[in-house]
C-alpha cells in the first residue's frame, strides 16, 4: 500500500513536493561536491602528517642540498605550477561568467578558488617557510577571497537588478584584485624555490646534486618568458657561467650552456649575461679545441639565442664586436667539422643571425672560404638534412651577397645551381613549422640570386640552368610557393634582375605581367590567380 493512503490529498501533495525539493537539492549537492570534495579535503587533512615521527616534523621536507632535498624541490615546484594553472583557469572562468550575470556559476566557482587557494597556500607553508613577504600577500589574498564568497553568495538571494549591478562592479574590482594578488604570490614562491636551485649550483661541490638542479630550472625556463625572467632576477645565469668557469665541472658545461640558452629569451636573461662577461666565457668555449663539440654546440646556440633579430635590446653587442673575430672563426670552423645536422644548425643559426647586425662579420665569412664551407655542408646530408639547416644556410649566403666580393665565391663552387635547387624546396610533412621554413628557403635563394644577378656573369649563368622557368612558375602557381606573398615578392624581384640584364630571356605574355607593369600589379595580379592558370 501507499504510504499516503490514510493522509489528505492537500498534505499528500505537499509532502511529494518536499520530496522533489529534496532530490533536487541531493543533486545539486552531488554536482557541487564533485567539484569541491578534492580542494575542502585538502585544506583540512594535508597539514596532518601521517606516520611521521613527531620528535622529527618536517625532516623530509626541510633536507637541504641532497637527493631527497633536490626531489622535494622539484615537487614543490611542479605542485606550484599545476596549482596555479588550476586557479587561473577557476578566476578566467569566473570573469566570463560575471559578465553573463550567471550568480549561480559565479558564487560556485567563488568557492572553488577559495578553496584551491586556501590549499595550495597550506600546502606550501606545510613544505617551506614563506618569506615574510610572501606571508602578507597571503594574508590579503586569503581575505579577499573570503570577501569574494560572502559576496556573490549575497548575490543569490537578490533579484534586484539595480543591486546586482552595483554588484557585478564590486565583484569585478575585487576578482581582479584577487588575480593580482595570486600572480604575485606565486611569483614570490617561484622565486624562492628558484633562490632554493641556485644556492644548490653556487653551494653544492657534487656534480649530480648541481647537475639535478641545472635540470630542474631547464624544466622551468619550458614554462614560458615570464617564468624565465623570474629565473633570470634571480641570477641563475651567474651562477650557470660560473659553472661553466671552473674546469672541475666541465662535464656540466653542456648543460649551463643549454639552460642559459633558454633563459637567454627574455631581455633580463641577456643583461644578466652581459654583466658577468658571459660573452667572453663563450668565446673562450667556442675557440677551445679541447672542449668537446657538444659544449661548443650549445655555446653556439647560447649566440644564436643572444643575436636573434627578435630581441629589442642591442646593448649586449658592445662587448660581443670585441671579440667578432674570434666567435665568427669558430663558429664557421663548426659548421665545417660538425658531426651532425643539429651542431651544424646551431652553429649556422649563429653565424645567419650575426650577418644581420654587422657586415665587418660578413667580411670575415668571405675571409674564410665560408661560402665553400657552406655549400660543401649542403651536399652532405649528414649535416644539411632539414630546411631548418637551410633556411640558416641560405640566410648566411643572401646577407654575403650584398658584398661584391661574394660573387665570385658563389661562381666558383657552382652556388647558382644550388639556389635553383633551393628555389624547389618543399616540406616532406604537413608540419606548419617546416612549411614555414620551406617558404623562407624559397624567399631567401630568390633575394640570393636577385642580390648576385647583379654581375651579368651570374645572370647569364642562372638563365642557362633554368632560372627563369622556375621562377615564373613560383609567380604563377600559389600552390609551389606554398601561398606565401613574400615569396612572390622576392621571386618577381629576382625576374625583374634577370630581365634587366638579359631581356630575351623572358616571354611577351610573361614579360607584359610580370616584368612591364609596376611590381605592385604584378603583385596582385599572381596574388590573385586560381592554381588552374598555369
Amino acid at each position: 500500500k501507499s504510504i499516503f493512503c490514510s493522509v489528505s490529498p492537500t498534505v499528500k501533495a505537499s509532502c511529494i513536493r518536499m520530496h522533489a525539493i529534496q532530490v533536487d537539492s541531493v543533486q545539486r549537492w552531488m554536482e557541487d561536491l564533485r567539484h569541491m570534495t578534492e580542494v575542502e579535503c585538502m585544506c583540512v587533512l594535508q597539514s596532518k602528517p601521517i606516520g611521521v615521527d613527531e620528535d622529527a616534523p618536517g625532516e623530509l621536507i626541510v633536507s637541504g642540498t641532497g637527493a631527497v632535498g633536490e626531489h622535494v624541490t622539484r615537487d614543490n615546484l611542479q605542485t606550484l605550477l599545476k596549482r596555479a594553472l588550476v586557479v587561473s583557469t577557476e578566476l578566467g572562468k569566473m570573469f566570463q561568467r560575471l559578465e553573463k550575470g550567471r550568480w549561480q556559476r559565479v558564487h560556485s566557482t567563488a568557492v572553488r578558488v577559495n578553496c584551491h587557494v586556501r590549499s595550495l597556500i597550506q600546502e606550501y607553508s606545510t613544505a617551506r617557510n614563506a618569506p615574510p613577504e610572501m606571508q602578507k600577500y597571503e594574508k590579503s589574498l586569503l581575505e579577499k577571497c573570503m570577501e569574494l564568497n560572502i559576496i556573490t553568495e549575497r548575490c543569490l538571494h537578490t533579484e534586484d537588478e539595480y543591486f546586482l549591478k552595483s554588484m557585478k562592479e564590486a565583484i569585478h574590482e575585487i576578482l581582479t584584485d584577487v588575480s593580482d594578488s595570486f600572480s604575485h604570490m606565486i611569483d614570490m614562491a617561484l622565486a624562492n624555490e628558484i633562490q632554493i636551485l641556485i644556492h644548490q649550483i653556487e653551494d653544492s661541490d657534487n656534480v649530480f646534486a648541481i647537475s639535478t638542479a641545472i635540470s630542474n630550472l631547464l624544466s622551468l625556463t619550458q614554462d614560458g618568458p615570464q617564468l624565465c625572467s623570474i629565473i633570470a632576477k634571480e641570477g641563475a645565469v651567474v651562477a650557470l657561467l660560473k659553472i661553466c668557469r671552473q674546469d672541475c665541472f666541465s662535464t656540466l658545461y653542456a648543460h649551463a650552456l643549454r639552460t642559459v640558452a633558454s633563459i637567454c629569451c627574455v631581455e633580463e636573461g641577456i643583461s644578466q649575461l652581459e654583466k658577468v662577461d658571459g660573452i667572453l666565457c663563450l668565446a673562450d668555449i667556442l675557440t677551445d679545441g679541447a672542449c668537446a663539440e657538444a659544449t661548443r654546440a650549445e655555446a653556439a646556440a647560447v649566440m644564436a639565442q643572444i643575436t636573434s633579430p627578435h630581441h629589442t635590446s642591442t646593448q649586449h653587442l658592445a662587448s660581443f664586436l670585441e671579440s667578432m673575430q674570434d666567435i665568427v672563426t669558430a663558429l664557421i670552423n663548426l659548421c665545417e667539422s660538425a658531426s651532425c645536422g643539429e651542431v651544424f644548425l646551431l652553429a649556422s643559426a649563429a653565424l645567419a643571425n650575426i650577418t644581420f647586425f654587422d657586415s665587418m662579420a660578413c667580411e670575415i665569412l668571405l675571409q674564410l672560404n665560408a661560402v665553400h664551407i657552406l655549400l660543401q655542408a649542403c651536399r652532405d646530408r649528414q649535416r644539411v638534412d632539414t630546411p631548418y639547416s637551410k633556411d640558416q644556410v641560405v640566410t648566411i649566403l643572401a646577407n654575403l651577397s650584398v658584398l661584391e666580393q661574394c660573387t665570385a665565391d658563389v661562381l666558383e663552387e657552382k652556388g647558382i645551381e644550388h639556389l635553383l635547387v633551393l628555389l624547389n624546396e618543399k616540406p616532406s610533412s604537413s608540419s606548419p613549422s617546416e612549411s614555414a621554413a620551406c617558404e623562407r628557403v624559397q624567399q631567401k635563394a630568390a633575394v640570393t640570386l636577385a642580390r648576385l644577378s647583379r654581375d651579368p656573369l651570374v645572370a647569364q649563368t642562372a638563365i642557362q640552368l633554368k632560372a627563369v622557368p622556375r621562377l615564373i612558375e613560383l609567380c604563377r602557381s600559389p600552390a609551389e610557393r606554398n601561398n606565401s606573398d613574400s615569396v612572390l615578392v622576392a621571386c618577381l624581384a629576382a625576374l625583374r634582375r634577370l630581365a634587366a640584364e638579359c631581356p630575351d630571356s623572358i616571354g611577351p605574355t610573361d614579360h607584359q605581367q610580370l616584368i612591364k607593369p609596376r611590381l605592385v600589379d604584378s603583385f596582385l595580379l599572381c596574388s590573385n590567380m586560381e592554381e588552374s592558370f598555369v
